[in-house]
């Protein structure tokens, strides 16, 4: 399974990369918003994570980019450190699958990953 992660986090992204690779995801990874989805059009991912607020174009862009220009449904995880009620309630109306708050639990991120890989299998 592959996955792109874009998290302008070094440590977090770093972190969430290790852990994933080490229960066998490949993960490409990006600090910027605008290199992340350049990686989305070129090549074919099973789930992308991304944060909010990112350099270049945030992570609602990419997901409304995926959903409209991409026609893609491929599953998006939100994570933010925002903790707004509409920003949650707008992800979820561009297309996100998930949402989730900071800081981000490797362990509940690995579970709903699998939820959302086993619903689109």
């Amino acid at each position: 399974m592959r996955i792109i992660l874009s998290e302008d986090n070094d440590i977090l992204r770093k972190s969430l990369s290790f852990f994933l690779e080490s229960k066998g995801f490949t993960v490409d990874q990006f600090s910027d918003g605008q290199e992340a989805l350049d990686a989305i059009e070129a090549n074919n991912y099973d789930l992308i994570l991304t944060d909010i607020n990112m350099p270049g174009i945030s992570g609602m862009e990419i997901t409304q980019y995926v959903r409209e220009s991409l026609k893609s449904d491929i599953p998006v995880i939100i994570f933010t450190s925002s903790g707004i009620e509409q920003t949650e309630l707008d992800s979820f109306d561009i297309g996100a699958n998930e949402f989730i708050a900071k800081p981000v639990s490797p362990s509940v991120l690995l579970v709903r990953i699998h939820k959302l890989l086993k619903t689109r299998a």
